[in-house]
């Protein structure tokens, strides 16, 4: 008996280890999906709304200008798989600051040349990110929602098309309004290269 149970020990711990691997190895047919979805391209710097396998609306981004990674700390754009867990700023006017989910009540200023203020301003809009891939996105270090991953405006819209956040999906303020009244909690959001 004794080792019959070492031999069904060691079967369950191969099991566990091969079913742990194909979940982290775990990718996504964007082709099997359905309803209203985003694309992020970040090779590309377009976020596109998609309905079914159709593009429904394009819209030019910023990703983050330290470049593609999901560490905490880092301040890199996460990859994989995402839903939106939180929509923040439905009422707000347009170029409204929002810090820590609550509007400051000041409005920024838009800067339309392609320059870097050195400040992470989120305006208008905030669509908070989920990581919805176990070890990528979701939990521990590189945990999308606790690294505070949002699609939001900017008041540097002239960066907008090149690499400037600090992680975060960056859109002009008038686009992000429209894409946050066309989505909602749960929408899925596919970032990749």
């Amino acid at each position: 008996m004794g080792r019959a149970n070492i031999l069904f020990s060691i079967f369950l711990f191969i099991i566990l280890i091969i079913g742990a691997r194909t979940v982290l190895a775990q990718t996504y047919d964007s082709k099997s999906f359905t309803g209203t979805w985003i694309r992020v391209s970040t090779t590309g710097s377009k976020l596109y709304l998609m309905k079914d396998q159709k593009v429904v609306r394009t819209y030019p981004i910023s990703i983050s200008k330290h470049g593609i990674g999901n560490i905490s700390g880092s301040n890199k754009t996460p990859l994989g798989l995402h839903e939106i867990k939180k929509k923040i700023g439905s009422k707000l006017p347009i170029n409204s600051i929002i810090k820590g989910g609550v509007s400051t009540g000041k409005t920024a200023k838009i800067i339309s040349e392609p320059i870097s203020v050195n400040t992470d301003l989120v305006t208008t809009r905030v669509m908070w990110l989920s990581g919805l891939e176990p070890g990528k996105n979701k939990g521990g270090k590189v945990d999308s929602y606790n690294r505070f991953i949002y699609i939001h405006g900017t008041p540097e819209e002239g960066l907008i098309g090149q690499p400037a956040s600090h992680g975060c999906i960056r859109m002009y303020n008038k686009d992000v309004i429209e894409l946050f009244n066309l989505v909602s909690i749960n929408t899925k959001v596919l970032i990749e290269k």
